[in-house]
Parts: structure tokens; sequence; C-alpha cells
């Protein structure tokens, strides 16, 4: 885990913005001192890589594609035939994925510095997600836990169910300030909070 400077910079304004007369309807959050890994299983080796970032990180995996796994602070989901987005708020995350996960079984790559996690919160947080992305987050279609790959634009973002009102979005770095004030122009009408 590294300890970073926040990308967002000066349009992080913690407080409550827009229309939030009648309260607020989401909470923006950056989510800090995580790690972020990714894993790429080789082909006949994701049962395997999935029972050892399983044992790696505690977070009760199973072989169903599609879906994503959360355990409190720590998450896996796939996003893409093989690969595996793995985020814990332990430093030692990419330390104990590689004593777990041979080369024979798939690579490891540390992401903690390229990407920003949001979370976004809050009884309006489908509406407001439903603005920026063509993808269906009602609870049926988009379960606790599960996660996708997608584009806002030009800005590839990962997102994941966390639970009922809250998913964590990944972007890169370099797009995160961008990213947030999109965020918040989305969530204007329904009010928000940055905390």
């Amino acid at each position: 885990m590294v300890d970073l400077q926040s990308p967002l910079g000066v349009t992080f304004i913690p407080g409550d913005h827009g229309n939030a007369a009648g309260g607020v309807g989401i909470t923006l959050h950056e989510r800090t001192n995580i790690s972020l890994i990714q894993v790429t299983a080789w082909n006949n080796t994701i049962p395997t890589v999935l029972t050892a970032i399983g044992s790696a990180t505690g977070v009760i995996v199973q072989n169903k594609p599609g879906h994503g796994w959360v355990a409190g602070e720590k998450s896996v989901f796939g996003f893409a035939p093989g690969r595996f987005m793995v985020t814990g708020a332990t430093p030692d995350l990419e330390q104990r994925l590689r004593a777990a996960i041979s080369t024979d079984l798939g690579t490891i790559v540390a992401l903690t510095h390229g990407r920003t996690v949001i979370r976004i919160s809050g009884s309006r947080v489908e509406w407001v997600l439903a603005k920026l992305f063509a993808l269906d987050f009602s609870e049926h279609a988009f379960p606790v836990g599960t996660g996708r790959a997608t584009l806002h634009h030009d800005i590839h973002t990962l997102i994941q169910r966390i639970d009922e009102n809250s998913f964590d979005l990944y972007v890169f770095r370099s797009f995160a300030r961008s990213f947030w004030l999109t965020l918040g122009h989305a969530a204007e009408e329904v009010g928000y909070r940055v905390e």
C-alpha cells in the first residue's frame, strides 16, 4: 500500500452541495489507504487462482463468472474473463497475493499508484449513476458484490456494488479530478455531501 497524495486537489470540498435543502441524496468519499491489485488468471487456472485470492484475503470467493464478493473493507470482483480487482486496507496485500499465486497460475499487478477509488452512496445513488453510465443499477440486475467495467465518455471506470446503497468507482488517477467534478454535477439535483 502506497500513501499517495489525493489527485482530487482543490476540487475536494467537504460539506453539502447542490440542492441539499430537501436533504442529501448521496455522499461522495474518496477511499484512501487501500491497496488495489489486479490479478489475471490463465485460462485453465481460474478456480485455483480464486482459491488463492480467498486464502490471501480472507474473502470467500467462488468460481461464478460476473460475480464479486465484499467482506468489510476488502473486496474482489471479476471485471473481464480471468481478471479480478482485489482491494483491501492491508498494506501487505500485494505480497500476500504474490505468495499465494505463482507465475504459472497468473499475473499480479499493483494498481494502487494508478487508480483512485470513489465511494458513492445514498438513497439516490442508482439515479445519479444511471445519468453517467448505460447500465441497469437496480439491485436485481447489479447485485451486491458484482462489478462491471464500463466507460463514461473516454473515462474507463470499474464499478462494484458494495451494499444496497453504495458503489465503489475505480478510475485512473489522471482522470480522477475531472470525474469527481462530473459526479458532483450529476448529483447536484438530489443534493450531495462530500466527506
